[in-house]
This record gives structure tokens, C-alpha cells and sequence, in this order.
């Protein structure tokens, strides 16, 4: 054998045995980062985690890549014969490398042709080294090589450990369909709003093609192309003999009918609570660790989060806000001083804050442009997109084009009415619905739980409650006359009214301020607070002022509903829950939920208290429309609230079944109506409440009537709760001004002075704090100083004759 020739077969070995001892490097995992035989036979592709309602309902997803799976029965036939007939008719014969097809490259690449090779199985490999590695098709040809080498060698270890069934589940499982859109089932629920067990020909034609290129094939951005790639991929169907030609010709005539439904973390039902929610789960996560001791990851680990939302109630309550926010929007946006922009005239520093905080402002500064070109900018009129209502039923309509400058669009936006609406079962804790503020696109801040804003005379029944813990009842007569506390004077009501008496629980159904303020006295704020604090369990700082009788305190809805638990629920007080249970991908159950209770109050006590509330809603009280203007029938019972200046409404109210809250005001709080009689918790949250009521007792699938009734304690007499009328004569309904306006107070202590003692500065007011800011509440030089905490002594009517 000549030496040349010796020489080339010992290259020829050589680089064979080169060849084979890469693959045994790769493959026991020497060289490269290959997916471990554990990982494999375990493939965990990188799944979204699911928010679920109470009836199953997805309401969103968590993701990086929006992915689910799927078994393979679940899978329509068509879709795994489209498949084949498009991806790989060999698939069933070869063993994971289709090595006629592998040979012929070279051949091809002679006459300018591109064929790929690659198996399903090792379209697979890659998927699976994607998801485990954070890896994607390599583009250097030295690193794809390498990359094409490990596809191989997974393939065949694939081949071996995985059925052709478990092979193709996997695959369809990991692919992409566009639109950040993972997986057979989340592709089918995309674009067709079903399930992949249910897909027809044409169907898992559209979907079968757009994996040879799902921007290019996409049908709803490309309907020609995605309609002809659709058409070959039946043709194919034909070839394979999976069906016949009728039926391709019958599914070809057809043409792309899309129900296209994308999940989206900024639309969908419940938008403000699932952010919420992320943040809660995220915080689980760290805390809990899978089997191999790393913590949960919520956006690839394929969690299922079953959540208390009724998705028909949350639905109602969506709209309930919407269709009365774009009412009140009218009037506070014609108000003069909202329109001119003139109420942002003592505000400036907000107006610059806003500016510097604004995306606009920021690239700006990052593209080095100067303060006066980016003042310019900011008064230079500007074609944009903002927020408008529009429609209360279709929030995807709720936007406008316009064109002004950037700084008034930020006085536009500021302007907006915000509001946060909860509804949840007062005995079990769940809640049921849960609405942040008018739209999540263009407004992020959650007003249930992360907004604290003063409360007004919802505050009062806690009050009241204490009062009627200390010896009281509703038939209590109290004075409505001036009253003295400290450094301020009370001398009357906000709607005007002074003088004479009036029952405890007329006192409460008209929400004066005067007997109010009498209550704190007898009773004591510092026993008050410590009641509210220490026994109720309010998490917010409630300082022991007098003026928390009147709702000074700054509260989370979210917590108010929490509180007023104890009325409805017998005395209990419920902490909301909205985490039912948490399970991993594979349907195995992590943590589960319950509610926490505790009791706060007796049972008589709650009782007492849903009759005196009820009477805020007969005709006389603050909340009288609701029966008249709105109709609503049934037992029921609440409490209105408004703080100075109309700054934020409120309407906290219950029935037997379902306890709800409504805050309306804007994020600044010198952005406000200009009258009582618009701005006032009856016209901003009591139409929400009754527009979400009037819903849902007409949903009989909710199991909520107006024929529900409060259950009487056992140990309740008749005369204890019955035996007592308001001592309010039928009417116009009053104004409620909680914290009461400065013509409530002589002239030596103003609106203030109901914050702090005379001496003590306060601060102007202000919107929502920045987060680097933290108020600072006035401290008295003494605490209640002369005022006593016992009982009252008061006047009882005499007894009636039965």
C-alpha cells in the first residue's frame, strides 16, 4: 500500500475516532452544557403559570413565554396527521435521525438547493436544550455544528427513553405559533378561542404551518400567505393518505375564520388584582423550593393559581365602575377650574414632578437635550394617544387620538376619576371581584389594597359599635348641639343642621357630625383608637385624635372591607383571602388557603349594628337613594362617606350574602368636585354598589337575592332591635361630609384644627405621597386631656306600650 495512502486512511480513522470521542465528550457531558439523562426524561419546557377563577375560568397568565401543555389524547388527530404529512413522513420508521435525508445535504447544497433534515425528534432537541438552557438556534456555523451534534445525540437518547406518542406530545408542546404563543393548546386557544382535542382540518392546517415560519405564516398578520401554506399543508395531508380528497378539497374552500383571544397581563377580566396576585406569588416562590432545592419560578414553572374570583360577579363590577365613572367624568371634567387647568395654579411642583417622571421627559434627558429644548417639547402640541371613555362595555374602545402638548396631557390624565371597587363573601372571606381604577393600560395604581385614603363617616359604625359596647342602643338620645373638644369648636352639621336631639340610630342614618363628635367625647379617643387598633385589627395608624370620629384616618378599602366583616358575619371578623390553593404543573397540590377569624364582637352586638346601617338606606339617611332612585329591594345595610372638599366618596355596604366597597376621587387630592352634591359618597361609590347589586341579584347562577334575609340571633329579643324608629323624618336624603367643611367651625379653628390640636402646623394637602416621603402625624401635647372614657349617661325614651 503505497505511503500517500496509508497516510489518508490514518487521517480518515483518525478524524472518525476524533468524531467518536467528541460524541462521547458531549455525551457524558464533558464538553458543551447538554441536557443531563434526568433532564431529559423529565423535560421541563418552560410552562406559564395560570391565574384560575373560582369557576376554572383562566383569568391570565404569568410568563415569559406564554406556553401550556398537553396530553396526547388531548390533541386533535388532525393536528398530529398534519404534521407528519408536513414535518416528517418518515417519523414512525427512523430513529430519531433520518440519516437518507442527512446524506443527501451535501447533494444538494452542490445545486443550490437547501434541504433540512431534521426529525421532529430532533426539532425536539432543540426545543427541549432551549428551554432547559436558555439556548436558541446557534448562527455561527463552527457553534451550529456543534449545537446540530447534540441535537443527534438527544434525539437518540429521546428515541429510546420516549414513545413516538411522548415524542410528538413534547414537541407540539414546545413549539412557537407567534405572538409569543407556546405550545398546541395555548396556540389553539389563541387563535381559535378552543381546545386542541378540538381543532378541525383547516384549523390544525393553519397551525401546522405556521411552524415553517409563524411571523411569515401568521394568519392574522398575513392572511394570503397563512392561507396558502394552509392549503399545501392539507395538499400533504392527501400525499400521506391521511385524508381523502373530498375532505381536502371541502376543508380548501373554507376560508380563515380567527377567534383570535390573546391573554394579555394589561386586558382581560381582573387586571388590577392580577398584579396583585403576582406580587403575593412571586413572594411565594422564593419562599418555597421545588424538589431539587431551587424556589419556584412563576413564569416557567407551569403553577396553577386558584383564585375565589367569580368571574360573572367580577364582570359586574368592571362595568358598575365604568358605566357610573364615565357619568361623574362629564361633570368633573366641565368643572371650570379642571377645564381652564387653573387648579394646578398652587400645585407646580406636582405639575414639574410629573413631568421628570414621564418616559417622554426621561429619553429626553437620555438623548442629552437640554431643559429648554425639553421644555419646549413639553409645550409643543403633540399627536398621542389618551385615555377617554367611551364605552363601559368594551374597554378596548376607551382611547382617543388627539394632539396636545405633552405637560397638558399630564394635567388630562391627572384628572382622570379613579375608583376601586371590592365585592366578597363576608363569612368565608372570598372575594369575588376586584377593580383597582378605571383602566390598567393607562393607569397601574391599584386603589383596593394599595391605596390609603382618608374615609370619612365610613369610619362612624366602628363608632357607634363602641358606643353600643359601652352601654348605649339605638334609642339612645344624644345632642346634636355645638360641641367643644380641646382647641376646636363643632357648631354644626354639614349640611347645616344644629340643635335639639335625636336617637343614636337616627344620629348614624343622617351621619351628623355633631353627635358624632359628642360620642368621641363621652367615650374617649384614646380608647376609640385602641378599639379600633388593638380589637378590630386595623393594620393603618388610627391616632388617637377626637377627629377619627369623623374619618380622618387614611385606610385601604381593602381593609375597611375587612373591618366591616364583623356586621354582616355575626360578629366575626374575616380577613379577605383570594388564593384558594397553589399547584405545580402536574397537578399536585402545593400549599392551600383558609380564611382567618376571629371574633371581635357578639353576635347581638353585629345585629345591632346591621339594623341601625340599615337605616343609612331608608329614606331620610344618607343613602336614601338607594331605594328610591335605584330601586333596590331586599335587607341591606352601609354607610356613605366624604371627606373635605368632595376629595374622595365612599359607599361601604352589605347584605346577608355579600358585603361591597366603592372609593371614588382622583390620585391628587386637590383635583376634586367643586359641590357636595355631586362630589359626596351618595353620587360617587353608592351607584357603583347598586349598579354591581342590581346585576347580581339578577343572576340567578349567583345564588344572591334580594330575599336573603340577616339571621337573628338566638339570643336576640325583638324589643332589644325593633322596638326603636331613626327619629328621622322621610325626605330628602342629608349630605354626609365626614370630616366635615370649614363651615362646620367658628372662626377661630378651621378645617385643620380637626386634624391635629390648635398648635400643631398641618401640612397642606397633597396627592398619593411619594414613596420617599413619609407623613408625619401631628402629636398632641396630651392625650384627651379632660375627657372622659367611661360611659355616657344618656336619655332613654320611655318605654312603649306593646
Amino acid at each position: 500500500m503505497k505511503k500517500s495512502v496509508k497516510i489518508l486512511w490514518r487521517v480518515a480513522f483518525g478524524i472518525l475516532a476524533l468524531f467518536v470521542l467528541l460524541i462521547l465528550l458531549v455525551n457524558f457531558r464533558v464538553i458543551g452544557n447538554m441536557p443531563s439523562m434526568e433532564e431529559l426524561e423529565n423535560p421541563r419546557a418552560a410552562l406559564a403559570s395560570e391565574v384560575i377563577a373560582d369557576d376554572g375560568t383562566i383569568l391570565g397568565k404569568y410568563y415569559q413565554v406564554d406556553r401550556s401543555s398537553s396530553d396526547y389524547n388531548e390533541i386533535s388527530k388532525n393536528v398530529i396527521n398534519a404534521l407528519i404529512a408536513t414535518e416528517e413522513t418518515r417519523f414512525y420508521q427512523n430513529s430519531g435521525i433520518d440519516a437518507k435525508g442527512t446524506m443527501a445535504i451535501p447533494f444538494y447544497l452542490l445545486i443550490g438547493k437547501k434541504r433540512g433534515s431534521s426529525t421532529i425528534t430532533q426539532q425536539l432537541a432543540l426545543n427541549l436544550q432551549a428551554d432547559n438552557l436558555g439556548k436558541q438556534r446557534a448562527t455561527n456555523p463552527l457553534s451550529r455544528a456543534f449545537q446540530k451534534l447534540q441535537e443527534w445525540i438527544i434525539a437518540v437518547k429521546l428515541e429510546r427513553n420516549f414513545t413516538k406518542q411522548e415524542i410528538l406530545t413534547l414537541y407540539l408542546n414546545t413549539v412557537a405559533f407567534g405572538d409569543n404563543v407556546y405550545g398546541i393548546e395555548n396556540g389553539a386557544r389563541t387563535f381559535f378561542s378552543k381546545d386542541a382535542g378540538h381543532l378541525s382540518i383547516e384549523e390544525a392546517a393553519i397551525l401546522v404551518g405556521m411552524l415553517k415560519g409563524n411571523t411569515l405564516y401568521n394568519p392574522r398578520r398575513n392572511p394570503q400567505m397563512a392561507l396558502a401554506r394552509r392549503n399545501t399543508v392539507i395538499d400533504n395531508m392527501v400525499d400521506a393518505n391521511f385524508i381523502t380528497s373530498a375532505e381536502a378539497a371541502a376543508a380548501k374552500s373554507k376560508p380563515i375564520v380567527l377567534h383570535y383571544n390573546k391573554i394579555d397581563h394589561n386586558k382581560g377580566l381582573a387586571p388590577y388584582f392580577r398584579e396583585v396576585l403576582r406580587d403575593e406569588v412571586k413572594t411565594w416562590c422564593k419562599n418555597h423550593n421545588k424538589a431539587d432545592g431551587t424556589p419556584y419560578n412563576l413564569y416557567r414553572d407551569g403553577l396553577k393559581i386558584y383564585t375565589t374570583i367569580n368571574p360573572r360577579m367580577q364582570l359586574y363590577a368592571e362595568e358598575a365602575v365604568a358605566r357610573h365613572l364615565q357619568t361623574l367624568q362629564k361633570y368633573l371634567s366641565s368643572q371650570h377650574d379642571v377645564k381652564s387647568g387653573s387648579v394646578w395654579k398652587k400645585w407646580p411642583q406636582y405639575l414639574d414632578k410629573y413631568t421628570k417622571e414621564s418616559d417622554r421627559y426621561k429619553a429626553m434627558k437620555d438623548d442629552e437635550a437640554s431643559d429648554e429644548e425639553i421644555t419646549k417639547a413639553f409645550n409643543t402640541p403633540t399627536k398621542m394617544k389618551v385615555f377617554a371613555w367611551k364605552s363601559f362595555s368594551e374597554p378596548d374602545l376607551n382611547e382617543m387620538d388627539t394632539v396636545m402638548t405633552p405637560l397638558d396631557s399630564i394635567k388630562y390624565m391627572r384628572a382622570v376619576l379613579q375608583a376601586g371597587f371590592m365585592a366578597m363573601d363576608p363569612e368565608s372571606g372570598e372575594v369575588k371581584a376586584w377593580v383597582g381604577g378605571p383602566d390598567f393600560r393607562y393607569f397601574k395604581n391599584d386603589h383596593v389594597a394599595k391605596t390609603r385614603r382618608q374615609v370619612g363617616s365610613t369610619f362612624k359604625p366602628f363608632l357607634y359599635c363602641f358606643a353600643i359596647m359601652n352601654g348605649m342602643s339605638p334609642s339612645t338620645m344624644l345632642p346634636n348641639e355645638p360641641i367643644t373638644i380641646g382647641n376646636w369648636t363643632l357648631t354644626r352639621n354639614s349640611e347645616g343642621s344644629v340643635g335639639g336631639s335625636i336617637s343614636m340610630a337616627g344620629a348614624l342614618a343622617r351621619s351628623l357630625n355633631l353627635v358624632s363628635a359628642y360620642l368621641i367625647k363621652q367615650i374617649g379617643a384614646k380608647a376609640f383608637a385602641d378599639f379600633a387598633q388593638n380589637k378590630i385589627g386595623f393594620t393603618s395608624k388610627i391616632e388617637p385624635y377626637p377627629s377619627i370620629a369623623l374619618g380622618v384616618s387614611e385606610i385601604s378599602l381593602y381593609e375597611m372591607l375587612q373591618a366591616y366583616t364583623m356586621f354582616p358575619a355575626r360578629g366575626i371578623n374575616t380577613k379577605p383571602i383570594y388564593i384558594t390553593r397553589i399547584e405545580d404543573r402536574y397537578g399536585n397540590i402545593l400549599e392551600t388557603f383558609a380564611p382567618v377569624k376571629r371574633e371581635v364582637i357578639s353576635e347581638k352586638e353585629s345585629y345591632t349594628m346591621v339594623k341601625m346601617m340599615e337605616g343609612v338606606l331608608q329614606p331620610g339617611g344618607t343613602g336614601a337613594r338607594m331605594r328610591g332612585t335605584y330601586k333596590m329591594q331586599g335587607e341591606m345595610a352601609g354607610k356613605t362617606g366624604t371627606t373635605n372638599d368632595n376629595t374622595d366618596g365612599w359607599f361601604i355596604g352589605y347584605t346577608p350574602k355579600l358585603l361591597a366597597g366603592a372609593w371614588v376621587g382622583c390620585e391628587n387630592n386637590f383635583i376634586h368636585f367643586a359641590t357636595t352634591g355631586i362630589g359626596q359618597g351618595a353620587n360617587t361609590g353608592l351607584p357603583i354598589w347598586a349598579y354591581f347589586m342590581q346585576k347580581v341579584y339578577a343572576d340567578n347562577t349567583l345564588k344572591v337575592s334580594a330575599a336573603d334575609k340577616f339571621p337573628i340571633p338566638a339570643n336576640m329579643t325583638d324589643e332589644t332591635y325593633s322596638n326603636f324608629d331613626t327619629n328621622v323624618k322621610p325626605g330628602a336624603e342629608a349630605e354626609d361630609i365626614g370630616n366635615g367643611s370649614e363651615s362646620d367651625y367658628n372662626s377661630g379653628a378651621g378645617v385643620e384644627d380637626m386634624y391635629a390640636p390648635a398648635d400643631t402646623k398641618p401640612a397642606p394637602p397633597e396627592t398619593t405621597k411619594p414613596k420617599d416621603e413619609k407623613p408625619v402625624a401631628p402629636k398632641p401635647k396630651d392625650d384627651n386631656k379632660g375627657i372622659p372614657a367611661t360611659p355616657p349617661k344618656a336619655v332613654y325614651p320611655p318605654k312603649r306600650d306593646s
